[in-house]
């Protein structure tokens, strides 16, 4: 296979992303929406209001697109009619802008657009600067309705894309910061002595995961969004539950990672003059936080891979490295308790690290993961059952089954 520069595979990759496939989405729907607009009114001036409106409905989601394109087709309109009215009235002045803008933003209360509020008196401002008679801006009206109209039909007939990759990257780059961290620190247990400014430092590195967190559900809400009535998936329901509860688990971990982390800071603090754990057990520490590292990160492969030869590989990598981390967990917990019957001071700190380990290796665990995927879905089909009753029954009458069986998970 030739070589290929790093240049032309980073071009390659920005041209696969999202992000860029959905520029050519809105780009293609705006355009489009001008020339039906032509097409309609040629007699009028440049229709820009419906390529503006296909760009606010095309959104990155097709279900942001059937949720939200409504409401905003409703706040311009509201605001056409508004600017009509006042153009009929006084016409353009600063007091008549004003007043619009100020009349806009209380009607916009009642109609039920929410967050498109502002675009109600956006609407009105563009209806009133452009228009010269109120046909002109009943064109205004109508030029909306055919952007709105292929905003939405854009969406139907070319499914936006699924950000689960950006989303399943974010999770895989949270895991290796962990990851990192337990090495770091077993690396400097290692050492011989950890000294309490290098394990303030882990504290605080710790504590810095909880903005990652934020980071990483936010990608992850745009891509349970994606796969939200997307014709591209299968199963997107499974995918969500799948990515939200690995999320979760990595959460938990993040916290009990803080706490270990409190944990040798105090102990740090404490033995100054001496080293933190005899050599033996620095050593089967070091060990045990590298198995734990792999054990975190072969979960994260685990919830974020697709094809399911990899996932069965991922399982393999996950169960072995939970296995090695546990027995290893064994070994320092024995020479752990030598230690302390030598030298008890601080004693309950190291209770604490192992307890600490036992939360991280217990969260990770396959058979509490598949329990916890099992009571998410059914606590998910009784939510969209009880909210969408009638639909849930069409569904049991075409599968043929008793409204006494137990109802399976809806796909949406």
């Amino acid at each position: 296979m030739p070589d290929v520069s790093a240049p032309v595979i980073k071009l390659v990759r920005r041209t696969t992303e999202p992000v860029a496939a959905q520029t050519l989405r809105s780009t293609a729907a705006a355009v489009i929406s001008f020339s039906a607009a032509l097409m309609v009114l040629p007699a009028q001036p440049a229709p820009l209001t419906a390529p503006l409106t296909a760009l606010l409905v095309v959104q990155v989601t097709l279900y942001a697109t059937l949720t939200t394109g409504i409401r905003r087709v409703n706040s311009v309109i509201v605001g056409v009619l508004i600017a009509i009215g006042f153009t009929a009235l006084v016409g353009l002045t600063w007091w008549s802008l004003g007043l619009t803008i100020f009349t806009s933003l209380i009607i916009g209360r009642f109609v039920r657009v929410n967050e498109f509020v502002p675009e109600v008196a956006i609407s009105a401002m563009l209806v009133l600067g452009v228009s010269q008679a109120t046909s002109a801006a009943w064109h205004r009206v109508l030029e909306t309705l055919i952007g709105a109209g292929v905003g939405l039909l854009f969406n139907l007939l070319f499914a936006p894309p699924v950000w689960t990759q950006s989303a399943g990257m974010s999770i895989d780059g949270l895991a290796r910061g962990m990851g990192r961290m337990f090495r770091t620190m077993g690396t400097e247990i290692a050492g011989g002595n950890l000294p309490f400014p290098h394990a303030a430092a882990r504290l605080h590195e710790a504590r810095r995961l909880d903005h990652d967190i934020v980071e990483v559900d936010a990608s992850l809400r745009q891509a349970e969004e994606s796969l939200r009535m997307n014709p591209r998936v299968r199963q997107g329901l499974l995918s969500r539950v799948v990515l939200r509860t690995g999320l979760d688990t990595l959460e938990i971990c993040a916290v009990v990672l803080r706490v270990l982390t409190r944990s040798l800071t105090d102990l740090a603090k404490f033995r100054t003059d001496e080293p933190l754990f005899p050599p033996d057990v620095s050593a089967g520490l070091q060990q045990l936080f590298e198995q734990v590292a792999e054990a975190i990160e072969s979960f994260a492969r685990l919830i974020t891979t697709q094809v399911a030869a990899n996932a069965e590989q991922a399982e393999e990598r996950l169960t072995e490295a939970l296995a090695a981390s546990r027995t290893t967990r064994d070994q320092v917990a024995e020479m752990l308790l030598e230690d302390v019957q030598e030298h008890p001071r601080q004693w309950q700190l190291h209770g604490a690290l192992l307890a600490e380990i036992d939360r991280i290796l217990d969260e990770l665990d396959l058979d509490k993961r598949t329990e916890r995927l099992i009571q998410e879905l059914d606590r998910r089909s009784v939510e969209l059952n009880e909210r969408h009753p009638r639909l849930a029954a069409l569904r049991r009458r075409l599968r043929g089954e008793s409204g006494t069986e137990r109802q399976p998970a809806v796909e949406t």
